[in-house]
């Protein structure tokens, strides 16, 4: 059975730091690309990150490069988002879903086919 299960979120203050793990189950994570997305209340689901089958491609959105950083553990079968000096802005639900592509891409969520039930980021004083 196909899972991915996140875990990590919580409430932070900001500057705060964050580590969200992806871990799959039912197949090898070698064989797909992962996103990370994340959907805030009263706005439209968003990509974060992203990196490829190979691990040797990333991408990140414009608002987080610098601060966060994608990695994956293939012995653990799980991706990580390392989320570093963390903003009010960047509360919201952390979904990761997989693609069976040698390439990722933020820029559109139909192509991934198995997605989390994600995990929540909560950044506030």
């Amino acid at each position: 059975q196909v899972q991915l299960v996140e875990s990590g979120g919580g409430l932070v203050q900001p500057g705060g730091s964050l580590r969200l793990s992806c871990a799959a189950s039912g197949f090898r994570l070698a064989s797909y690309s992962v996103g990370w997305f994340r959907l805030a209340p009263g706005k439209e689901r968003e990509g974060v990150s992203c990196i490829s089958s190979s691990g040797g491609s990333t991408d990140y959105a414009e608002s987080v490069k610098g601060r966060f950083t994608i990695s994956i553990d293939n012995a653990k079968n799980t991706v990580y988002l390392q989320m570093n000096s963390l903003k009010p802005e960047d509360t919201a639900n952390y979904y990761c879903a997989r693609l069976k592509a040698p390439f990722c891409t933020i820029a559109t969520m139909r192509i991934y086919d198995y997605w989390g039930q994600g995990t929540q980021v909560t950044v506030s004083s």
